[in-house]
């Protein structure tokens, strides 16, 4: 594994970290402890040290069940980003949520979930850029890092990433942004990453397998159960992706290379980019997902590289 300074904090994160919206129920599995033991117990015998969940992922869910593990393990060995914004009432039905007395309660509700004293990364969860101009909001957070509760604050930015979030993160104390990005959604590096990169901001890059359809498990014509989110998504924007997605396999995938290790590598390359946070349902495809790490050429010339193990 390899590990990457998150902007100009003292986080040294594996480049590939663990997404874990799975966790909470709507991506098709109901996760016992048991497979979540399992799969951070792999995740550390591959060097993998981040984890990155939500509020919303269940009620507070994914961190429940990560926190369960984390009172049976070291917490010193494990970098943990969270988010605020939301509460959960069900499958796919959230609402939002940003009075800044409720996001204190959502903060004191995720360190309780995910049994430790603090947050390494507490991240905003897809803002507006209406609902970002909330000075008392900031405020707030920035009283809570003083208490100890949170090291550093980050921006977890909407599918569509906010420039201007962008230009004001590092004047409002923020450290790291996480975004959309992977060989399919590319618009990040027009705008987003040249200024991320002139104010030293980390990137925690998501859906890097957009969504799966970059694993190359998916065929054009696959549909995907009631309990998944992807049964949410357009059918025709499925299908342009997936032919796409093919396409990409026969002319950009080196031969004897999974595509999905290759699109978490072709994400690493980008000077921009510290860490990418796939999800994944089993052992295998933390195996599969750490395997980027090792392939040639995707860190050792990387300007955040520090060490490798």
């Amino acid at each position: 594994m390899h590990y990457r300074k998150i902007g100009q904090t003292d986080l040294d994160v594996s480049v590939v970290g663990l997404g874990t919206w799975q966790f909470g129920g709507e991506w098709g599995i109901d996760f016992t402890q048991h497979q979540v033991d399992a799969i951070l117990d792999h995740a550390t015998e591959e060097g993998i040290n981040l984890i990155d969940t939500a509020e919303c992922y269940g009620d507070h869910l994914s961190e429940k069940l990560l926190g369960n593990y984390l009172s049976r393990h070291s917490r010193n060995d494990w970098i943990v980003a969270t988010k605020f914004g939301h509460h959960y009432h069900g499958p796919f039905n959230r609402t939002r949520q940003l009075d800044p007395d409720d996001v204190l309660k959502q903060l004191d509700r995720s360190l309780k979930a995910l049994q430790t004293d603090y947050i390494d990364l507490y991240q905003s969860h897809s803002l507006s850029d209406q609902e970002f101009n909330n000075d008392t909001l900031w405020t707030m957070l920035d009283k809570q890092k003083q208490a100890g509760k949170i090291r550093y604050i980050g921006l977890s930015l909407q599918n569509k990433p906010s420039l201007m979030q962008t230009k004001v993160a590092k004047e409002l104390g923020v450290s790291a942004l996480q975004l959309v990005y992977n060989r399919l959604t590319r618009e990040a590096e027009q705008e987003i990453f040249p200024l991320s990169e002139e104010n030293q901001l980390g990137i925690l890059a998501r859906v890097p397998l957009a969504s799966g359809y970059l694993s190359g498990k998916y065929n054009e014509g696959d549909r995907f159960q009631s309990n998944d989110v992807r049964s949410r998504h357009d059918r025709d924007e499925q299908r342009r992706k997936l032919a796409l997605v093919k396409e990409i396999a026969q002319s950009e995938v080196p031969e004897g290379m999974s595509m999905a290790t290759w699109a978490l590598a072709w994400c690493l390359q980008h000077p921009a980019v510290t860490t990418v946070i796939p999800g994944c349902k089993s052992v295998d495809q933390v195996k599969k997902n750490a395997s980027a790490a090792r392939q040639a050429g995707v860190c050792e010339n990387h300007p955040q590289f520090i060490k490798s193990t």
